[in-house]
């Protein structure tokens, strides 16, 4: 049976602590390292929430970096939806499993999955609020044991998420609608100390809102009212807003908060920054 009230943006270590065990909810370890790809299994493999299945950024939670048509897409490209849907099989996801993501990076790659499930209609999904140190705060120990799990059997369903591309970011440089907000650190955006794209910069127009702006000085998330207070000053209607970074990935906790804080309808650009200045024709600025 589907969860009478499932969690849709985020679970408490103490919520989710006497519901970890139950057969209907899975448990996704998420943890990653941009710069060193294989720590978060390394990390898992040395303890994990027990009974919690890892998803790898790389493989599980993004598709190949070259398009069909041989165009990039950025570092870190949205998985092709029945790729996705066998991972989240493989995982032991059902259609009525609440999920829970978490990672120890304050839900920077958990958010990424709440957005992918979100994506295929799935909402019971939740990031784990102040991460693995949450868990380990209730003196909660870890396990080195990989579970084991039947095949899922999670189906696509219409999307609860909206999303835009290198070509609807391009028109609307000429004939602005939306708002471009970027999720990246601040002297990244400005076009200071690059060391991840070729290209230093951001696209013209945007905004920048750090994600971690979202957090509270423990890890957690800062409340809903305080959320929508910081980004109504960003942004006029978030129906109108798109949420971007450097691939796509970050701009998911900027999206996560925004549900927090009642903000509904913001878009994400998968490509993001990676995409967009992989192509010397398209415009970048620089400074704040």
């Amino acid at each position: 049976m589907p969860n009478k009230h499932p969690y849709t943006t985020l679970i408490s270590a103490a919520n989710l602590l006497p519901n970890a065990q139950l057969e209907n909810w899975v448990i996704i370890d998420c943890r990653h390292d941009l710069s060193a790809p294989e720590a978060g299994r390394a990390a898992y493999d040395a303890g994990h929430i027990p009974g919690a299945r890892f998803a790898h950024l790389d493989h599980d939670l993004s598709g190949t970096k070259q398009a069909a048509a041989g165009g990039f897409k950025g570092r870190h490209p949205l998985p092709e939806q029945d790729a996705l849907i066998a991972t989240l099989r493989h995982l032991g996801i059902n259609d009525d499993t609440q999920v829970v993501a978490y990672d120890a990076h304050g839900g920077m790659y958990a958010a990424r999955l709440w957005w992918l499930l979100r994506s295929i209609g799935h909402a019971s999904i939740a990031v784990l609020d102040g991460g693995l140190a949450a868990w380990e705060a209730l003196g909660q120990t870890l396990s080195t044991e990989a579970p084991t799990s039947a095949e899922g059997n999670i189906c696509a369903k219409p999307t609860l998420v909206a999303s835009v591309d290198a070509d609807d970011v391009l028109k609307n440089l000429t004939n602005p609608q939306r708002t471009l907000v970027d999720a990246r650190a601040p002297d990244r955006f400005r076009g200071e100390n690059e060391t991840i794209d070729p290209v230093g910069g951001h696209i013209p127009g945007a905004k920048n809102r750090f994600f971690k702006d979202n957090l509270q000085a423990d890890g957690r998330f800062k409340p809903g009212h305080q959320l929508h207070e910081e980004f109504s000053n960003i942004i006029s209607a978030s129906q109108t807003a798109v949420m971007q970074c450097g691939s796509g990935v970050t701009a998911c906790h900027n999206l996560l908060a925004l549900e927090i804080a009642g903000l509904h309808g913001a878009a994400l650009y998968p490509g993001s920054w990676s995409e967009w200045c992989a192509d010397a024709g398209r415009p970048v600025a620089t400074g704040a």
